[in-house]
């Protein structure tokens, strides 16, 4: 009684167990103190117009909850005569509220030197602490290209590969030209060549960081009715080529499919492991909305069914499924179902010789795919040497199926299909290919066929 106690205990600890702690957002924000942003923009320095605006932004954003922000600035330490390419430094670490310490910072920083946007990325790696639950956010506010003959793009792919951050926000400010083709690289682009779009994308930036976006899958048959379902959906995040999501798909009695939670930061292909996978390359998910997608996916199933005969001298047999293209879509063994996408495939049985098809599947229909019943080759003799079967075929041309073991015995007992065969020996003490022997033969289903074959 104690023992069911604690078990019944226990069960109801786990399934009243606290909420999940909400995630930490963190927003690294990435500010270009080069010398260029002294340049005039609209009637003020590029700098003025980008500090005014930060400080707007965290200060509207100090009240959010699980919200930390910090500050890493580059181009300011040193002239840009230097030419420092180490010129990079988190003014302000990450913390909750600290709005306040962000725009005091602001007001002593002066912009004056080079860009080192790589090694300014790849220090922001140590910026952000080590806590596998938060979403780790960059913004990068630039009005010019790295200056150190470096890639930045290679190090925030890596980066996000190794998920220090996510997919990085890039504003470039003040512009002449779009200079967006040598950043759009780095994550998401936005051009602000005016005061006014740079504050209208800021507001759209944080508005995605910190919006709710839900996306739904109706998977559908040819008539684009909500019947498929239990279907394995992955999100792949495609700059990481990682899965991020793995979702088994649900529809209620109704056919609408569940509202899932997605993370809009970062992009991703959509598979939906049908047979063959249905894929979609970069998912156009609107963040902060509901999003809802529908894929045709209608599926018939093969049934891979073994002959009436007890027992089955082959055992256990395989049959590949291959598309239309002639692209292996799958594998299977004959007694078991295979659901796959409505289409035309060819199968082919791994019997001797192989059975191939054509086939048809259907929505909602089932494929019978069966094989004859075999017979067995029975060959006698105990003859070392080297031969070959053939399938004699209607034309009277002969099509090679088996090679004997090489060199050793030619006594076997072989499951074959039914029908016209060839047997090809000669002995491995013959002196001449004249003294090859040739024995046609046939196989009939459930009985065994016995050949001789005579050394010379």
């Amino acid at each position: 009684m104690l023992l069911i106690l604690l078990l019944l205990g226990g069960n109801a600890h786990a399934q009243n167990a606290a909420p999940e702690k909400p995630k930490v957002t963190r927003i690294l924000f990435l500010l270009d103190a080069s010398g260029s942003m002294m340049a005039p923009w609209e009637g003020q320095p590029r700098w003025a117009v980008a500090k005014r605006m930060l400080s707007k932004m965290v200060d509207s954003l100090n009240a959010y909850p699980n919200l930390e922000l910090g500050l890493r600035v580059y181009g300011h330490q040193f002239p840009n005569a230097d030419k420092n390419c180490e010129d990079s430094r988190l003014e302000v670490p990450f913390a909750p509220r600290n709005a306040k310490a962000i725009k005091e910072k602001l007001t002593t920083l002066k912009a004056q030197g080079n860009t080192p946007i790589t090694y300014s990325l790849e220090q922001s790696a140590n910026d952000f602490p080590t806590d596998k639950a938060s979403r780790n956010v960059l913004l990068l506010i630039t009005d010019g290209l790295e200056s150190c003959n470096r890639d930045p793009c290679a190090a925030s792919i890596a980066l996000q590969r190794k998920h220090v951050f996510l997919k990085p926000f890039v504003i470039g400010i003040g512009a002449e030209r779009d200079f967006g083709k040598q950043l759009e690289c780095l994550g998401q682009y936005y051009n602000a060549a005016e005061v006014k779009t740079f504050r209208t994308v800021m507001d759209d930036v944080i508005a995605q960081t910190l919006s709710k976006t839900t996306v739904s899958v109706n998977l559908t048959d040819a008539n684009g009715k909500p019947v498929e379902t239990n279907v394995n959906m992955t999100f792949v995040n495609n700059v990481t080529e990682q899965p991020e999501y793995n979702y088994v798909h649900y529809r209620d009695a109704q056919g609408k499919p569940d509202v899932l939670d997605i993370d809009a930061l970062q992009s991703y292909d959509l598979v939906i492991n049908t047979v063959p996978p249905v894929r979609q390359a970069n998912l156009p998910i609107k963040p902060g909305k509901a999003n809802v997608f529908t894929f045709k996916t209608p599926q018939g199933t093969l049934w891979l069914q073994n002959p009436p005969l007890t027992p089955n001298p082959y055992g256990t047999i395989r049959a590949v499924v291959r598309s239309q293209a002639g692209a292996t879509v799958t594998a299977g063994t004959f007694g078991t179902r295979q659901k796959l996408l409505a289409g035309n495939y060819e199968v082919e049985a791994l019997t001797l010789p192989r059975t191939v098809r054509r086939i048809t599947i259907k929505q909602g229909q089932e494929y019978t795919f069966t094989y004859a019943a075999p017979g067995t080759l029975n060959i006698t003799s105990d003859l070392k040497g080297y031969g070959s079967l053939y399938q004699l075929n209607d034309d009277e041309s002969q099509t090679w199926i088996y090679d004997l073991p090489q060199g050793g015995s030619s006594k076997v007992n072989l499951p074959m299909q039914p029908g016209a065969y060839r047997l090809v020996f000669r002995t491995s003490n013959s002196t001449a290919s004249k003294f090859t022997d040739v024995r046609n033969f046939t196989i009939r289903s459930g009985q065994t066929t016995s050949v001789a074959i005579f050394g010379k």
